[in-house]
């Protein structure tokens, strides 16, 4: 694609609101002005820098003076936009085009987005159903002795529980157990 039709393609997401501020326009125009080749005369860039004028109605004269050049300059457009507004110039719409990766290829960020799409509810909730039904299982399985499993348990959680509930806890098993 030329630099006239991706310019032309970009224009109305250049000059939508609060995309580029009058300082960077000012910036561009002046390196547009300044730098070798000399893209914009004195003149032009004194009329498009003009405070009396919109921002917005500035730009789009600018841009489609720039069209109207040919594709040299807006290919120093483009530059100029790089160098002053790099954030900018990665979103544009032209360069999302250029960037259409290979069809066979794994979008990782993507692939991403859908594993993680459900949030730390939704993994709360499966893991409490899976530990649900681990205890009820557990629990309910007749060949297991639950008190001899239990003071296992609670004897390898002095970490998890202060050592004086761990020691309530087997006495109370203990208890249980002699019944």
């Amino acid at each position: 694609q030329s630099y006239c039709h991706r310019l032309q393609h970009d224009m109305y997401f250049l000059t939508s609101t609060s995309r580029l501020n009058e300082q960077v326009v000012d910036k561009i125009i002046l390196q547009l002005n300044r730098v070798y080749p000399q893209i914009l005369t004195n003149e032009e860039a004194e009329k498009f820098r003009n405070p009396r004028a919109s921002l917005h109605t500035r730009l789009s004269d600018l841009l489609k003076h720039l069209q109207k050049k040919g594709d040299r300059h807006c290919q120093e457009f483009y530059r100029a936009l790089q160098i002053n507004a790099e954030q900018l110039f990665n979103d544009l719409p032209s360069r999302k085009i250029l960037k259409t990766p290979d069809p066979t290829e794994i979008d990782t960020d993507k692939e991403q987005y859908l594993l993680n799409d459900r949030g730390p509810v939704f993994f709360l909730a499966c893991f409490s159903v899976a530990a649900g039904l681990a205890l009820v299982w557990y629990c309910c399985n007749p060949d297991t002795k639950v008190i001899g499993r239990a003071r296992r348990v609670l004897g390898f959680s002095p970490i998890i529980i202060g050592r004086h509930v761990r020691n309530i806890c087997m006495l109370y098993l203990e208890d249980i157990s002699r019944d």
